[in-house]
């Protein structure tokens, strides 16, 4: 069996929670898989027309290309490389104080738990830029860390005390740092009035349908509307008012027994809970996260947390109407109407897509707490022939108990009112320019083989063509009536990720993918003012096999009108590219690069025998012009 300290996230899911096997798989996906058959009839939905290989509205007319740089290649070298004309510099890194007082990196111990507590977290993720009274404010997710590597300086990459198992806990959660460009050069604000770390240990609220149930009732908080901390947060979203929206996702392998042999019941286990963690070892110095102890409180954890970077004492807060899940990233709209939307992804082989609609609208004196408190959650379901309708999770419609129960066991709420199975939906953007949402797809070598966690059914459907499908795709809709609230929307496929060098068919990709932008594994997604789509990949980086030519993890942006693709940056050896955000005069991009050398081949950024670290880097152009 493969190390388990190596293996991917879904991986150790499956391991200590294995899926039931289907037969052999033997089937051949009815509808045509040709990279022409398929897509043709896909692409030709509604009012749209196929142009390039994406979709335009009817009645459009060419336009020349928007892109403001000259496409890169493929690389495989241990540096971040981006097109002529612009730059690249490491603006922030894990380990970097964030107050004067607090010590600087250490190579070879990696710090202590004190020191990382005040320090920038490990593998930055979603991210975001707020502007307050002049002050230019990051806010980054600090998704997790690499055991081997922030424990590397011991002799097994193990552990070898509670203040070990401490700094990877401080390690996670949330970075806010004031940053500031002096001479063309961004870099953090010491000693910031702004600066705040949010950790596993931060005291927070539970507000909306959950707050108070008996499923969130544990011996530390017998009131079920308090907890401590978030972790594992992968993307993010901003709401209309100004706060940061963190996600919690693989927040499931952080929990274990002291007793390996305790069963955990069918509701965890349907989220990966189980009697042993990824080695993080939390429940030695932490008994909330012994689930033979407190068996509540992994139902306290999956959320998005609501966070005010603008004010350091404010009390986060876990937002139970937008469902319990691995989240990826919550994209908000304001609809026509006034009303907020937030559309999710559960990111897990053959997990659902979400929408949340609030009941109040957004206005200047409204609560903004209500919003996401109070309101409609839905899951999608596809259906072939490229249209869709949103399926409202209510006690009626799922035959739970109550709409607190569904908000605590979501994905059981989905595979009630079956919904479709998805190839791990990530990141959801929606486009500025045009009422219409896209989704990354990211892979799913399950998908044909073996049903999800909950026993559904995970045949190829629509959005989710191909067998065995190890490169992605990135699904579009667009709302009936552009209204976001809409029952109904019509779908297609925006691009299918592939190797046209390797394959002839399906899995050489759709038409606006070729030999020189092709790439697996979108994962990141977002748009910029301008209305091009950022894609970012974690996907496979050997560059052999069905993934020879592609290189290290990269990032390409897209024009919805054209459909053409171009790569605009590669990462160093063995990092995944995301989280994106852009400076308030959008000179500047920044952009995450996460766990460079996860596999022990990358020294990145300073090069030598230093240790790798995750770091934000800020791209600028050499002319001092727009960057998105």
């Amino acid at each position: 069996m493969k190390d388990e300290r190596i293996l991917s996230f879904d991986e150790f899911d499956e391991v200590v929670n294995p899926r039931p096997e289907e037969c052999e798989f033997d089937r051949v996906v009815e509808r045509a898989l040709s990279r022409r058959g398929f897509l043709g009839g896909v692409l030709a939905m509604g009012s749209f027309t196929a142009v390039g290989g994406s979709l335009v509205p009817s009645g459009a007319h060419a336009v020349s290309n928007r892109f403001a740089f000259e496409a890169i290649p493929v690389s495989t070298a241990d540096e971040v490389i981006v097109p002529a004309g612009y730059k690249a510099d490491v603006m922030v890194r894990w380990g970097d104080p964030l107050w004067s007082d607090a010590p600087e990196f250490d190579h070879a111990t990696r710090g202590t738990a004190a020191s990382q507590e005040r320090a920038f977290g490990d593998n930055t993720d979603g991210q975001d830029i707020f502007l307050h009274d002049d002050h230019v404010l990051l806010v980054v997710n600090n998704e997790y860390t690499n055991r081997d590597i922030l424990w590397g300086n011991n002799p097994d990459a193990k552990p070898a005390s509670d203040d070990d198992i401490a700094k990877g806990m401080m390690a996670h959660g949330v970075t806010i740092v004031e940053i500031a460009s002096t001479d063309g050069k961004w870099g953090i604000v010491k000693d910031s009035p702004y600066n705040r770390r949010v950790t596993p240990q931060t005291e927070m609220s539970i507000t909306g349908p959950a707050a108070g149930h008996d499923f969130m009732k544990t011996a530390a908080d017998p009131s079920g509307t308090t907890c401590k901390g978030t972790w594992n947060n992968c993307g993010n979203g901003v709401t209309p008012w100004g706060t940061y929206l963190a996600c919690e996702e693989n927040f499931n392998g952080y929990f274990s027994a002291e007793d390996e042999n305790h069963e955990v019941n069918a509701d965890l286990k349907r989220y990966g809970v189980s009697s042993k963690d990824w080695g993080y070892g939390w429940a030695k110095i932490d008994d909330r996260f012994d689930v033979s102890k407190n068996p509540n409180e992994p139902n306290r954890a999956g959320f998005v947390v609501e966070i005010d970077p603008t004010d350091p004492t404010s009390t986060p807060r876990k937002l139970t109407a937008l469902g319990r899940f691995k989240h990826e990233n919550a994209e908000v709209i304001v609809n026509n109407d006034g009303r907020v939307v937030v559309y999710m992804g559960d990111d897990e082989r053959g997990e659902f897509l979400y929408r949340f609609v609030s009941e109040g609208v957004y206005a200047a004196g409204v609560d903004t707490n209500a919003l996401l408190e109070q309101g409609t959650l839905s899951v999608a379901k596809f259906n072939d022939d490229g249209t869709g309708e949103w399926l409202d999770l209510t006690p009626e419609s799922t035959g739970m108990a109550s709409q607190a129960e569904i908000s605590i066991h979501t994905r059981q709420a989905g595979s009630a009112v079956g919904a479709t199975t998805m190839d791990r939906p990530e990141w959801v953007a929606a486009n500025p320019n045009a009422p219409e949402v896209y989704c990354c797809l990211t892979n799913n070598k399950n998908r044909g083989v073996k049903p999800n966690a909950g026993g559904d059914d995970t045949s190829a459907n629509g959005p989710n063509p191909r067998d065995k499908n190890n490169y992605g795709q990135i699904v579009r809709w667009r709302p009936d009536g552009g209204d976001h609230a809409a029952a109904g929307f019509g779908w297609d496929l925006y691009v299918l990720a592939g190797n046209p060098t390797v394959h002839q068919d399906a899995y050489a990709g759709s038409e606006n993918v070729n030999a020189d932008n092709m790439f697996n594994s979108p994962d990141g997604l977002k748009f910029d003012s301008n209305g091009l789509l950022w894609i970012q990949t974690d996907g496979n980086y050997g560059n052999e096999g069905d993934f020879a030519g592609q290189g290290n993890n990269q990032m390409l942006a897209g024009d919805p009108v054209t459909g053409e693709i171009r790569r605009f940056l590669v990462g160093p050896n063995e990092c995944e590219v995301t989280g994106l955000s852009w400076s308030p005069d959008r000179r500047t991009m920044f952009v995450g690069i996460q766990h460079p050398g996860e596999d022990g081949n990358s020294h990145w950024p300073e090069g030598g025998d230093s240790v790798p670290r995750s770091a934000i880097i800020a791209i600028t152009r050499e002319d001092g012009g727009l960057v998105g």
